[in-house]
């Protein structure tokens, strides 16, 4: 399943191995998901003026956030048959900031945004109490299968 990370932003430190996670989190969120296989995701590391910016023009919220979840419409294909999944960006300056509020590592923190970007492109949510237990599940379990647990 083909996923694109790409760091779009210079403000924090990004190795390989943080690349490397991001990808892992999003292949592994879209199978314990339960989305197609051959999904194709694409992961922006950002910093938080970027994420505010597409804040704004999509949402009408003229702050930084998290994470964002740009879902492709049901049905669009890449050649070859693959389903466009969608687009996740997460900010890395908002990461470095709640791993120290939530008291686990910064990893931990980015895979945990990449995992909760995909399931919304999913379809799953956190508007009702069902949804959020069930979306905490799935992101518990893909953490857990990362090595990430709490």
């Amino acid at each position: 399943m083909p996923v694109l990370v790409s760091n779009l932003q210079e403000k924090v430190p990004v190795d390989k191995g943080l690349l490397e996670l991001a990808e892992k989190a999003a292949q592994a969120a879209v199978l314990e998901g339960g989305g197609p296989k051959s999904a194709e995701v694409s992961v922006a590391l950002v910093d938080d003026d970027y994420i505010r910016r597409l804040n704004r023009a999509y949402r009408r919220k003229d702050s930084p956030t998290d994470v964002l979840s740009f879902a492709f419409r049901e049905g669009d294909q890449l050649p070859g048959g693959e389903g466009l999944l969608g687009d996740v960006v997460v900010s890395l300056e908002a990461a470095r900031r709640q791993c120290r509020e939530y008291g686990h590592s910064y990893e931990r923190e980015v895979a945990f945004l990449v995992v909760h970007g995909v399931l919304h492109l999913l379809g799953y949510d956190h508007q009702d109490e069902e949804g959020r237990r069930a979306m905490r599940e799935k992101e518990e379990a893909v953490l857990s299968r990362l090595g990430l647990a709490r």
